[in-house]
C-alpha cells in the first residue's frame, strides 16, 4: 500500500505528501505503540514491579530491533530486497499475533492479588508523574539528538556507506536495550533512594562517554578501519547510559497498582514526543545551523540540565547533592574545554585515517551533509571523493574530458538538465559549451554553491545567464516536472556504492529520464565503473555505449561524430578564455591527440553489444534490489 500510495502523491508538495504519510503510518503506529503498555500492565500485575516490567519488556522489545537491523543489512538488503524485506517483517508480524493468540489462551492468570500489589516495597511512587514526564521527554531528546550525531559522524568516517546507519542505529538499540536491562535489575534489588543514586550516576557517565567521543574519533583515526569498532563501542556506551532511564523513571514516578499501565503509556507518550523532536530539531535545525562540534557541546549541555534535574529530587542529605551536582557541572566545564580543543581536525584524521598536520581548506556542515575542500582543491562529499576544481583539459586530474565530450554525442544540445553540481567544473564545462542555450541544475546540497562562490576557476557558473540552479532531489524534482524535455540530461553519480546512489542508478530512474529527454536526446551519466550499472543502462535503452566510466544511452542512434566535436573544442572559451590557444603547439597536439578518431578503437568507447557480453549473468539496478549499496560492503560486488 505505501509503494502504491507514493507512486500516486509523487507530485504533490512536501507538506501535503508528509499529511499522507502521517496518516498512512498512524494505524499501524498506535497498535504497535500500544503494546508495551498494555505488557507492562500484563506483568505488573504478576510481579508488582514496574521498574522491573519496563526494563524487561524494553530490553527483549529493543534487542529485537537492533537484531533486525543487523539482519536486513547483512541478510534481506543484500539478497531478498526491499520487498524481501518487507514480507520478511509482515510475517514475523503474523507470528507475533498468532503466538500472542496463544499466549492468551493458555494464560493460567496468576496475578499478584490487588491487596499484595499494594503492599510491595516499591509499589509506591516516590517522585511525581509531572516530574517524571518531563525527564522522560528530555531525555528521549537527547537519546535520539544523539543517534543522530553519532550516526553523522560514522556516515561521514564510512564515506556515506549505505550500512553505517544500519550498524550504528543496531549498535544504538542494543546499548539501549543493556542499558533498560540492567536499570530493570537496579529496580528489583536496590531501595528507591539508592536506585535514584544510581540513575544519577549512569546520566552522569553518559555526558562524560559523550563528550569523548570527537577528540577519540579525532586522535584515533590512525587506527584506520578500527577506528569505527572504537566509535561503536562509545555509540553502545552512550546509548547505554540514556536507555536506563526510562526504567528508572517508570520505578519512581508509577506506582505498582490497576492503573500501572495507563501511566506507563503517559510515560512512554513523552518519551518517544521528546524523541521525535530530537529528530526534528537536532535532524533539521541544528544541523543546519550548528557544526559536529557545537551539537556535541549542546548534547552536553541538555545531558547536563537532565543529570543536574534528576540530582535535584533525590531525598539525600545537602553535603552529598552538592557533591553529585558539582561532579555534573564539572563533567560539563570539561566538555566545554576539551571538546573544541581536541576536535578541531577531526574531518581531515577520518577522512585520511591518519593524524594531519594540516587543516582543510574549507568546511561547509549543513543538514544535507558535511563538504570539505583540501588544499589542492579535491572537493569531498560526505566523505568521499566528490571531484576538484578544474576545468583545463591540459590538467585533466579529474576526467573533465567527459563534460568536454557533450558534442561528441550529440549535435545541438541545447538544452541540458545537470543532476549534481559538486565542484561547479561540470557544470562551467557544460554551460560554455558554445552549442548549450540553458542549462538546469538540480543539485540538493546547497553547500556546494558557497564552496563554488568562492572558487575562481568556477565561481562564474554562478552569474552565467545560461544557468539555473535549483535546490531539489533529482529525481523527485523530474516527477514534479513531467513537462519538462531536455535534449541531453547528465549526471556525475557518485560512487555506486554509497547510500541512495540507487535512485540516480537504476532501470526506474532510467525509464523516468527517458520520460524527459527530446527526440534524439540523450542520458550521460557515471557508473563509477560498476558492471551492473552498465548493463542496467544498456537493458533501459536501445541504443547506447560506454565513454571512459560513463554511459550515454537514447532511444535513437547516438551520433558519434569526432570532427564536430574537435570544432567544438577549438572554439570553447571559459571566462573570456580560449582554452585551446591556436597558437599554442601543446594545446594544438592535445586537441589532435583527444579527437583523433582513434581513440574511439581504444577502451575510451565500448558499445552495449560488447557491455552486454561482457556483464552477462549480472543483475540489472533496480529500486527493490537498490544495486550495489548493500552487497558492496560484504565483498559481493
Amino acid at each position: 500500500m505505501f509503494e502504491q500510495v507514493g507512486a500516486l502523491i509523487v507530485d504533490w508538495s512536501l507538506p501535503a505528501m508528509a499529511l499522507v504519510n502521517l496518516l498512512l503510518v498512524l494505524i499501524p503506529t498506535l497498535l504497535m505503540g500500544a503494546t508495551l503498555p498494555i505488557l507492562v500492565s500484563h506483568l505488573v500485575r504478576r510481579s508488582g514491579e514496574v521498574g522491573g516490567a519496563v526494563g524487561l519488556l524494553y530490553y527483549v522489545n529493543t534487542m529485537g530491533a537492533g537484531a533486525a537491523c543487523l539482519v536486513c543489512c547483512g541478510v534481506l538488503f543484500p539478497f531478498l530486497g526491499m520487498r524481501g524485506a518487507v514480507f520478511t517483517a509482515v510475517g514475523f508480524n503474523v507470528m507475533v499475533a498468532a503466538g500472542a493468540m496463544l499466549a492468551h489462551a493458555f494464560d493460567r492468570n496468576d496475578a499478584i492479588p490487588a491487596g499484595a500489589v499494594s503492599g510491595h516495597r516499591s509499589g509506591d511512587a516516590v517522585l511525581g508523574l509531572r516530574q517524571v514526564l518531563l525527564l522522560a521527554a528530555l531525555g528521549g531528546f537527547i537519546s535520539l539528538s544523539y543517534e543522530i550525531f553519532l550516526f553523522r559522524t560514522i556516515s561521514y568516517a564510512s564515506g556515506s556507506s549505505a550500512t553505517a546507519f544500519a550498524i550504528t542505529l543496531a549498535c544504538f538499540l542494543v546499548g539501549i536495550a543493556g542499558g533498560a536491562r540492567s536499570a530493570g535489575n537496579v529496580c528489583e534489588t536496590l531501595r528507591p533512594v539508592d536506585a535514584m543514586r544510581k540513575a544519577a550516576d549512569e546520566l552522569v557517565f553518559a555526558n562524560l562517554v559523550g563528550l569523548m567521543f570527537l577528540p577519540l574519533m579525532a586522535h584515533f583515526a590512525w587506527l584506520g578501519r578500527g577506528v569505527f569498532a572504537v566509535a561503536l563501542l562509545f555509540v553502545y556506551l552512550i546509548a547505554r547510559r540514556w536507555g536506563s532511564l526510562l526504567p528508572y523513571l517508570a520505578q519512581f514516578g508509577i506506582p505498582a497498582d490497576d492503573r500501572a499501565g495507563m501511566r506507563t503509556s503517559l510515560l512512554y507518550f513523552s518519551n518517544i514526543l521528546g524523541s521525535a523532536a530530537g529528530a526534528i530539531v537536532t535532524g533539521f535545525v541544528l544541523t543546519n545551523y550548528l557544526t559536529l562540534v557545537q551539537i556535541a557541546l549542546g548534547l552536553a549541555i541538555a545531558g547536563a540540565v537532565c543529570a543536574l534535574s534528576l540530582i535535584a529530587m533525590l531525598d539525600i542529605a545537602r553535603p552529598e547533592r552538592l557533591r553529585r551536582m558539582a561532579g555534573a557541572a564539572g563533567v560539563l566545564a570539561i566538555a566545554l574545554v576539551a571538546v573544541p580543543s581536541m576536535s578541531h581536525r577531526v574531518f581531515e584524521n577520518l577522512l585520511y585515517r591518519t593524524n594531519l598536520d594540516h587543516a582543510f581548506a574549507q568546511v561547509v556542515e549543513n543538514r544535507s551533509g558535511i563538504i570539505t575542500v583540501d588544499t589542492d582543491g579535491t572537493v569531498f562529499g560526505n566523505g568521499m571523493y566528490d571531484g576538484r576544481f578544474n576545468v583545463r583539459l591540459q590538467d585533466d586530474r579529474n576526467g573533465i574530458i567527459r563534460p568536454y565530450a557533450l558534442s561528441l554525442v550529440h549535435g545541438a544540445p541545447r538544452d541540458v538538465l545537470m543532476i549534481g553540481l559538486s565542484s561547479g567544473s561540470w557544470a562551467q564545462v557544460i554551460a560554455n559549451n558554445p552549442a548549450v542555450q540553458s542549462l538546469t541544475i538540480v543539485e540538493i546540497n546547497r553547500g556546494y554553491l558557497t564552496l563554488i562562490e568562492e572558487e575562481s576557476e568556477v565561481a562564474s557558473v554562478l552569474r552565467n545567464p545560461k544557468v539555473t540552479i535549483i535546490t531539489d532531489d533529482g529525481r523527485r524534482w523530474l516527477r514534479h516536472h513531467p513537462e519538462r524535455r531536455f535534449d541531453a540530461i547528465v549526471s556525475n553519480t557518485t560512487w555506486n556504492f554509497r547510500a541512495n546512489t540507487t535512485n540516480l542508478l537504476s532501470a526506474e530512474f532510467l525509464e523516468l529520464v527517458r520520460q524527459h529527454l527530446n527526440p534524439q536526446g540523450i542520458a550521460f551519466y557515471n557508473t563509477t565503473d560498476s558492471a551492473r550499472v552498465q548493463r542496467t543502462a544498456c537493458l533501459a535503452f536501445p541504443y547506447g555505449a560506454r565513454f571512459t566510466n560513463h554511459m550515454v544511452v537514447s532511444d535513437t542512434p547516438i551520433d558519434w561524430n569526432f570532427a564536430r566535436w574537435r570544432q567544438t573544442l577549438a572554439a570553447y572559451v571559459i571566462d573570456g578564455k580560449r582554452q585551446f590557444n591556436p597558437q599554442n603547439s601543446q594545446d594544438q597536439a592535445l586537441l589532435e591527440a583527444v579527437t583523433s578518431v582513434d581513440r574511439g578503437s581504444q577502451d575510451l568507447i565500448e558499445g552495449c553489444p560488447q557491455i552486454l557480453t561482457r556483464t552477462a549473468g549480472q543483475l540489472p539496478v533496480t529500486d527493490n534490489n537498490m544495486g550495489t549499496e548493500w552487497r558492496h560492503p560484504l565483498g559481493l560486488e
